[in-house]
């Protein structure tokens, strides 16, 4: 039974309230799952999950006995061919879809190209998709691309502005459920309401979504969603995306790519193509099974997992750590980019500075990791599963630490790395 948050009561957060909360997470158990270096406080599974420490083993058997015994026999013999059925299905759950509605293809870039075209192809008449501004880049980038092949037109707009741009000239709605910045989340529900009433189609992307808090695509009545798998999900890094598509419109989809895994009958090796029935026709190549099958093992973590729970703690965490930020942080000229009210909150915290790269360095080197958003974001992500509360009160510390001596200010912190 959760006791109320520690943000309800009045007074500075202290160690008793973190030993409380720890002491009462039913999700506790799940660290033990996890690989965690030794005196790494990890707060960056929203941009690369956490190894599971089940995967190892399961990849090398499927190097050493399935790929170097089993050779092509594998395929059929130790199930490889239906991989990406099987583990969608097994990500189904965790956004509210049917488990024939979720298939794991391609690249999130790639699935996202591919239903933005469906869905203009299913909306004749119709040359507009509406997105949003400070969307994820490659968002904006594949709608613009998909606008300019299909002679269509792709207008970025404000988030509160979104509901207001949707009107009897658009086809499709793109937008990501939880910001990738700010985490802010999009009331699914309301804009999907907003652009079915003007007979628009809705694609979701829920890289921050899927495997961080409950999504119910189904009872939100939505179109399309894409997204990846190796944030919350902890599949690896590169590891495949998943895309849903909505049981009625998977008998009249046309997506833009027709590779033979997509084909009806792939091993007849006919010249024409005829799409696979239902959401297999959103196959185009051969899948990369070493990254399916350890997504598919790391998602066993969430095996019996009460996505409620694991909101509720996600929720707890955010508030703690924007609290911590708030009582320890004052002095040194932090802002805040997340919404502070939690249920517009996806599960992650940014802060901001003006010299947020170098500080994030520098709390890197004392070995909490969480990641810099240009041009001025520290963004700390709460993979709650392996996340505990004392790691938030420790990292706040490390932080209000690393401003007080300086420390960001060594000149090795102000050096861009290639990846922030």
């Amino acid at each position: 039974m959760w006791r109320p948050s520690v943000n309800s009561r009045p007074g500075p957060v202290t160690p008793d309230d973190i030993a409380r909360l720890d002491r009462d997470d039913p999700l506790a158990a799940r660290r033990s799952l996890f690989a965690l270096p030794e005196g790494v406080i990890y707060l960056d599974g929203n941009s690369l999950g956490a190894l599971p420490k089940s995967v190892p083993a399961r990849i090398a058997q499927a190097v050493e006995q399935e790929w170097g015994v089993g050779l092509i026999r594998s395929w059929n013999d130790a199930g490889w061919y239906p991989a990406p059925q099987r583990v969608g299905a097994r990500i189904a759950p965790l956004v509210g879809a049917a488990p024939d509605e979720v298939i794991v293809a391609d690249s999130t870039s790639v699935n996202l190209f591919k239903v933005l075209v469906a869905a203009l192809r299913m909306r004749p008449g119709r040359r507009r998709i509406v997105g949003e501004r400070g969307s994820f880049p490659t968002d904006a980038y594949v709608a613009a691309g998909v606008a300019e092949l299909m002679d269509a037109e792709f207008v970025a707009v404000e988030p509160d502005a979104v509901a207001d741009a949707i009107d009897e000239r658009t086809a499709v709605v793109s937008l990501t459920h939880v910001n990738y910045k700010t985490g802010r989340v999009y009331d699914m529900a309301g804009i999907t309401r907003r652009a079915h009433a003007a007979g628009a189609l809705v694609v979701w992307d829920l890289c921050h979504t899927a495997g961080a808090m409950p999504c119910d695509l189904n009872g939100c009545d939505a179109d399309f969603a894409v997204g990846c798998g190796y944030k919350y999900l902890n599949g690896g890094p590169g590891a495949p995306a998943f895309v849903f598509v909505a049981q009625r419109h998977q008998a009249g989809l046309r997506q833009p790519i027709a590779g033979w895994h997509g084909h009806a009958h792939p091993f007849d090796f006919v010249h024409d193509y005829v799409p696979a029935a239902g959401i297999d026709r959103m196959l185009v190549g051969t899948a990369p099974q070493l990254g399916l099958l350890a997504l598919e093992e790391a998602l066993k973590a969430f095996d019996g997992v009460d996505l409620q729970q694991l909101r509720r703690k996600s929720e707890q965490m955010t508030e703690l750590f924007i609290r911590l930020a708030d009582q320890e942080l004052a002095p040194w000229g932090f802002g805040l980019a997340s919404p502070r009210d939690a249920a517009q909150r996806g599960s992650q915290v940014s802060l901001t500075h003006p010299e947020g790269y170098a500080i994030m360095q520098a709390l890197i080197a004392r070995g909490v990791i969480g990641d810099f958003r240009a041009p001025d974001i520290l963004r700390f992500g709460f993979a709650v599963l392996y996340v505990g509360f004392a790691d938030l009160w420790n990292a706040v510390a490390a932080l209000k630490d690393v401003m007080a001596t300086g420390a960001w200010q060594a000149p090795e912190f102000s050096r861009r790395k290639a990846v922030t």
